[in-house]
């Protein structure tokens, strides 16, 4: 089996062209918790396949280290760009895929006939209380109390089609994200789990985060986490609508546009390809 290594701030994937490899449906989960294992595995953050689709040029699935399947992922999605635009299985800078949130739009900086950021149009927030989905009464979602891991947080909700869940902290450097973050993704309050930004605002146009994602722990980088943090920072007030988001792995853009989208520009890298024997 043929995969790909490609990162997206450090937010690792293991990318499999499912158009010619056919990986089997029932052995996704676990393959995905085989593969992504740092130790006994690949090693990834997720496993990306790019497969066909009637209602866009690619169809992107993804899977976690827990083999648990996710809606969507805002750095895996840029990887899945660059890994068709750079075999020239697309051949155009602007590029539609399918994904469980929906068809999401790209468009593709190139240079050198290679991939080097790509803009994602994310899509609209969404604020509805039960579509997130979480349980309780009023929507929207904004600096609700949440008791988790022996703490009290005031806590934004939104979707971004998955999940999240942020939360503004003083220093997000010292944050027990560990300790924190699965008691929050668990939390009954979330009927399909959540992930959880941990979010340090730092002028009206910046913000510092860190993020536990849904069935992978913390990671280095979370396209839609970081769409999701910026939302949540406009409502309460702390920032503008155009924010540099400092990760771990380095900075993405992220616009709440005016026709209430949200826009992510960041990078896609290619690492090395590799051969796997099937179990």
């Amino acid at each position: 089996m043929r995969f790909t290594k490609m990162h997206g701030l450090g937010n690792d994937f293991v990318v499999v062209n499912n158009l010619e490899e056919k990986l089997p449906e029932e052995k996704l989960p676990e393959l995905a918790q085989r593969w992504c294992d740092r130790r006994f595995g690949i090693g990834a953050d997720g496993i990306v396949l790019v497969d066909p689709s009637r209602a866009a040029a690619f169809r992107m699935r993804i899977y976690n280290p827990d083999g648990s399947e996710a809606e969507m992922c805002g750095n895996g999605i840029r990887c899945l760009a660059k890994y068709v635009y750079d075999r020239r299985l697309h051949d155009d800078t602007t590029l539609t895929v399918e994904t469980l949130a929906g068809v999401k739009t790209l468009r593709l900086s190139v240079k050198g006939k290679q991939v080097e950021a790509v803009r994602v149009d994310m899509g609209e927030p969404v604020f509805d209380r039960q579509a997130i989905p979480m349980r309780g009464e009023g929507s929207p979602v904004k600096g609700e109390r949440l008791q988790a891991a022996g703490r009290k947080f005031e806590i934004t909700c939104l979707s971004m089609g998955n999940p999240h869940c942020v939360t503004f902290v003083d220093d997000v450097d010292s944050f027990p994200v560990a300790a924190v973050g699965p008691q929050i993704e668990n939390h009954k309050a979330f009927p399909k789990r959540t992930n959880v930004e941990f979010v340090q605002p730092v002028s009206p146009s910046e913000i510092r985060m860190r993020v536990w994602e849904r069935g992978a722990g913390e990671t280095l980088a979370c396209g839609s986490g970081a769409s999701a943090a910026v939302v949540a920072s406009v409502l309460n007030e702390r920032t503008s609508r155009r924010v540099t988001v400092h990760l771990l792995g380095g900075d993405l853009l992220i616009e709440w546009g005016g026709d209430n989208h949200v826009y992510m520009t960041g990078p896609a890298v290619e690492v090395f390809e590799g051969e796997i024997e099937l179990p």
